[in-house]
């Protein structure tokens, strides 16, 4: 019994289970430990995309490739633009010196994918605009809910995955699909 203890324990100790804490004390060092990693997880799958929703946010609502998700009293509004991926359109961004916090991503950076993160400060409340990997996601939270809502911005936006398989397909359907088509509203089709 004491051998099969002892095998199970030097067995765990050599695999190794590694829990990494983020400093969630500060804005860039969520951002920066976040974004850097290779992200794999799903659990939400949407038309031609999958991401992670973490623990503690809930799936509410989809309207096209618009999410609607909720955590602590604060919503959260994700657009995934499958067009910008298809065209691979790049980000436009100039970072606010009059914003509460302003920051733009790149690739040569060390990111994943281009994108930024804009913070405004209007009546003790805050809006966040995040926009990485083709994505976005806005939210007004509190200064008590600031930091939680970029960790939760920061590891849904990281970890969304595209088929471009589907999303192809999606646009080429759309083009075929979209005739014109004339109606007449007004004209009486009753035999008189």
């Amino acid at each position: 019994m004491k051998k099969i203890i002892l095998s199970i324990l030097v067995f765990l100790l050599l695999t190794g289970c590694t829990i990494v804490r983020i400093n969630t004390d500060s804005i860039d060092t969520i951002v920066e430990v976040v974004l850097s990693k290779d992200n794999n997880l799903y659990n939400r799958v949407g038309r031609g995309y999958k991401y992670y929703v973490p623990r503690g946010v809930t799936y509410i609502d989809t309207d096209e490739t618009n999410d609607k998700l909720y955590s602590q009293g604060n919503y959260y509004y994700l657009y995934v633009d499958v067009i910008s991926y298809y065209q691979k359109i790049s980000i436009e961004y100039e970072e606010k010196k009059d914003a509460f916090y302003s920051r733009k991503f790149s690739k040569k950076d060390g990111f994943g994918s281009d994108g930024y993160l804009e913070i405004i400060e209007e009546d003790d409340m805050y809006y966040i605009q995040f926009v990485y990997n083709y994505s976005k996601i806005e939210t007004v939270v509190s200064k008590e809910d600031l930091n939680d809502a970029v960790l939760n911005s920061a590891y849904i936006l990281s970890t969304i995955q595209f088929n471009h398989e589907v999303i192809e397909l999606m646009i080429d359907s759309q083009t075929l699909n979209n005739r014109e088509e004339k109606y007449e509203m007004f004209k009486n089709k009753q035999n008189e």
